[in-house]
């Protein structure tokens, strides 16, 4: 650390070599501007040197609108051999049909009287624009400009052809190349001046520097005794007795440093909670066997230095100043991950000195997975459950004292308040019932009467009950649908139960006739799979919207709870439907785009009978 630096590591060096990049930025920047306006100007001038006089076009036009292809081009030649003008290689004369008419070039004469190739022409024809472009020609290794006018005739002003000009621009880039190199070459020379004068000048700012440097190094290794010579009052004479209090107050920040961490091991290794203590950016400084353990890590070094926020994984929610500040004093930290269910309370103390700065945090975990578990479940049932069963108690309620206050006597009217509480207790009794059976599911009571069925005919039985349903309802009913089946043709034997497999097909069936608009079409598939059976119900009806596909087998959760409410849902029948499921060893799930309609897919398990020949001669026999 002590070791003499070289030439151009040290501080002089990059001085003027700064000063030396910026110079020569300075003076890029200025050239590039200068040559790139050099360029553009001298590029402006040779255009507009070579461009021809309008008599030209004139009497151009005039012959390509004569009659006599013969005469026209010999004039034509005419014209182009009166043009002086030595920048331009070459020009051609093309009428509106794409035919070379003409050529200055005596070399290209071959050219004329056929049809050109040029895409820059044609596209002059078409639109009735000039156009102008800089080519490079391989053969000879030249630039070129070229630009085509079009030919108008006077007295229609309809495109009677095109002038094809092409002049070489190797005059006007030698011009600027020499030009460039005439500034680069002062720039070289500026800068060469301006480096050697950087270097005597950093010389003198940098000595008063290099003895301050050796006074930290000794300061770095704990020889707190040295003293740097102050030379003058300015900036750098500053520096230096400041370098000399810096010495005095590192040596008393040491001593009390090492005191404080002593008492503060002592402390943190008798308690029973996780302790972490941040500096002030929220860095990791002291933790305790009990937060390691806590935290799943196994030596302090892997949080030393870490973020708070990051150790805790709160980036997203909190950042070190709201933690410090005191905006957020305690919070539940769920570090659950794929093997272990966690859940700690998290305290926040800020450390604060006497004058009130803020020199860290300090941060206390409490293990409470099992309390905020229990406590959990317990309130997302109870509201649940309460906010379920109000609706129905409440209209039940509203009912019993209307007839209370005087409507039984009423004939017309007390059937059908009796009517409503009817069915208000029925709607009562299946959420209870079926309440039971998620109950029962969940504390894995529920027994499973397994056998062999063929699917597709379990299937069948279950959507004729729904088509005698529909046609009985059709008079009633202002809305109209239709089942559409589309089965594998070969019998496909399942080991599941039937009443639990149907109740299943019953709660998908029964929400696609609800929520189908008139006319819909449900639409029922089944196919096989290498091992399994897939089942599909799809209806046309307002579909689920994406943000609530992954909640729709929740619990009492519906996507429009009124409407669901009104046609007697209770919000378990997809819940109950996947437990099932799951029982049978399948997967249930839904695809869905909002307007468009839902599909529900079930897939079981499923093994080839191999024997299902055998078994189908046997039963003829009998």
């Amino acid at each position: 650390m002590n070791s003499k630096l070289k030439f151009y590591q040290s501080i002089r060096f990059k001085i003027a070599l700064v000063f030396a990049l910026m110079l020569m930025l300075t003076l890029e920047c200025v050239g590039a501007v200068f040559v790139r306006q050099l360029e553009h100007q001298n590029l402006n001038t040779f255009k507009q040197s070579i461009e021809l006089p309008s008599y030209v076009d004139n009497s151009l036009s005039e012959q390509l609108a004569r009659s006599n292809t013969r005469k026209a081009n010999h004039q034509i030649r005419q014209i182009l051999s009166e043009v002086n003008n030595n920048n331009i290689s070459e020009i051609r004369v093309i009428d509106n049909k794409g035919i070379i008419r003409g050529t200055s070039d005596s070399d290209n004469r071959g050219t004329v009287g056929q049809k050109t190739t040029d895409q820059i022409v044609k596209a002059t024809l078409l639109n009735n624009r000039s156009h102008s472009e800089n080519v490079y020609d391989n053969g000879n290794h030249n630039r070129y400009y070229v630009n085509v006018l079009p030919l108008v005739d006077n007295s229609n002003n309809n495109v009677i052809g095109a002038v094809y000009l092409r002049a070489s621009l190797e005059s006007v880039y030698a011009s600027i190349n020499s030009i460039t190199l005439i500034y680069l070459s002062a720039a070289l020379v500026t800068i060469a001046i301006g480096l050697f004068l950087a270097i005597l000048i950093s010389q003198e700012i940098t000595r008063p520097i290099e003895e301050m440097r050796k006074q930290t190094l000794r300061i770095a290794r704990g020889d707190f005794s040295g003293q740097v010579r102050v030379m003058g009052n300015d900036e750098l004479g500053q520096l230096a007795g400041a370098v000399n209090n810096l010495s005095v107050r590192v040596e008393e920040a040491q001593a009390s440093t090492d005191s404080e961490r002593r008492r503060l091991d002592s402390v943190l290794s008798h308690m029973s909670d996780g302790v972490l203590a941040t500096d002030r950016r929220g860095n990791v400084t002291i933790v305790n066997n009990m937060a390691l353990q806590l935290l799943g890590v196994d030596h302090e070094d892997d949080l030393i230095g870490k973020s708070i926020i990051d150790v805790l994984d709160i980036r997203h929610d909190y950042t070190v100043r709201q933690l410090i500040n005191a905006d957020q004093r305690e919070m539940i930290i769920d570090m659950s991950n794929d093997g272990n269910n966690l859940i700690l309370n998290a305290y926040f103390s800020p450390i604060q000195r006497e004058s009130g700065f803020v020199s860290g945090l300090v941060c206390v975990l409490h293990d409470v997975t099992g309390q905020q578990k229990e406590e959990r479940e317990r309130k997302q049932f109870v509201s649940n459950v309460s906010h379920e069963l109000r609706t129905p108690l409440t209209s039940v309620h509203s009912y019993v004292e209307a007839l209370s206050d005087g409507a039984w006597q009423d004939k017309e009217v007390a059937p059908k308040f009796l009517n409503v509480i009817q069915g208000e207790t029925d709607r009562m009794i299946r959420m209870i019932n079926d309440l039971l059976s998620l109950s029962r599911m969940d504390a894995g009571t529920t027994k499973l009467n397994l056998e062999y069925v063929n699917i597709k005919e379990l299937l069948n039985y279950i959507l004729n009950r729904f088509d005698m349903i529909i046609k009985n309802e059709e008079s009633d009913s202002s809305k109209k649908y239709k089942i559409e089946r589309h089965f594998t043709k070969k019998d496909l034997w399942v080991e599941i139960d039937t009443d639990k497999f149907t109740q299943v097909i019953d709660n998908i069936m029964n929400n696609a006739i609800k929520y189908s608009p008139d006319g819909g079409i449900i639409t029922v598939r089944l196919l096989e799979t290498h091992n399994h059976v897939i089942m599909s119900i799809s209806d046309q009806g307002l579909g689920i919207p994406r943000k609530d596909l992954g909640r729709i087998f929740d619990r009492f959760f519906r996507v429009d709870k009124a409407r669901s409410r009104k046609q007697g849902g209770t919000g378990l029948g997809l819940a109950i439907s996947k437990e099932v499921i799951n029982m049978l060893g399948g997967q249930i799930w839904v695809d869905s785009v909002e307007g468009h309609g839902s599909t529900f897919y079930i897939s079981l398990p499923y093994v080839p009978y191999e024997e299902e020949d055998d078994w189908d001669d046997q039963e003829a026999e009998k």
